[in-house]
């Protein structure tokens, strides 16, 4: 259910459009209160933020391989071909001609770089280069922390938590990341722009809560 909804449902298309549209917001509203001299980035992940993989899941998936393993993922990195989800190229394309440099942080592979950078070139991603696409190697935080010494981040996105803060690695239990979501309220929709992702995350062997009354069909 949650590989149909997130490749087929036209709920999710519109989801991931509605994010973007978001996004733009946001950054026409940073760039009209910015300094004249002010050095602007946007910050985006881009598996399930700005490119679809759901095609490698699907398949593996049919054959009944675990893709939750990673196992499979190297060999798609250097020979997949993922598509850009729906709103992508135009909002980012949009913070490139407005003079908003853009980093692509993603935990794709290190040894696949070449790769990634020219799957993002082929779908026409703006400034893809080996300073902008930052990939596994040094957590997160400090990757973005090398884009914030120098520019002014204004906007992040990605569909996963630990996209935006460190608070929301994958060790930190579900419990503790709804607290931090109640405490970050005040960024969601504002400077962090979340998309939807139905197919892996640190929510997938969750326990789920039932309604405690006997079952009853009419």
């Amino acid at each position: 259910m949650g590989l149909r909804y997130q490749q087929q449902s036209a709920e999710v298309d519109a989801l991931q459009r509605q994010a973007y549209a978001l996004a733009k917001l946001r950054l026409d509203e940073a760039l009209a209160t910015a300094a004249p001299d002010a050095k602007l980035a946007v910050i985006t992940d881009l598996d399930e933020t700005a490119i679809d993989n759901s095609a490698l899941l699907v398949r593996d998936m049919n054959a009944c391989h675990n893709y939750t393993t990673w196992d499979t993922w190297k060999h798609w990195e250097r020979e997949g071909n993922p598509t850009a989800m729906p709103g992508a190229l135009d909002f980012f394309n949009y913070a490139n001609e407005k003079g908003v440099a853009v980093f692509y942080i993603s935990d794709r592979y290190e040894e696949n770089k070449a790769q990634t950078m020219a799957t993002l070139e082929k779908l026409g991603f703006p400034k893809v280069s080996n300073e902008t696409v930052l990939l596994l190697g040094p957590p997160k935080q400090e990757r973005r922390a090398s884009v914030t010494k120098d520019y002014q981040v204004v906007l992040q996105l990605g569909d996963t938590l630990h996209d935006f803060s460190e608070g929301y690695v994958s060790k930190v239990p579900l419990a503790e990341q709804h607290a931090l979501v109640e405490a970050d309220a005040e960024h969601f929709g504002k400077d962090w722009i979340v998309l939807p992702n139905a197919t892996y995350g640190t929510w997938r062997k969750a326990d789920l809560t039932a309604w405690d009354a006997p079952l009853v069909a009419e």
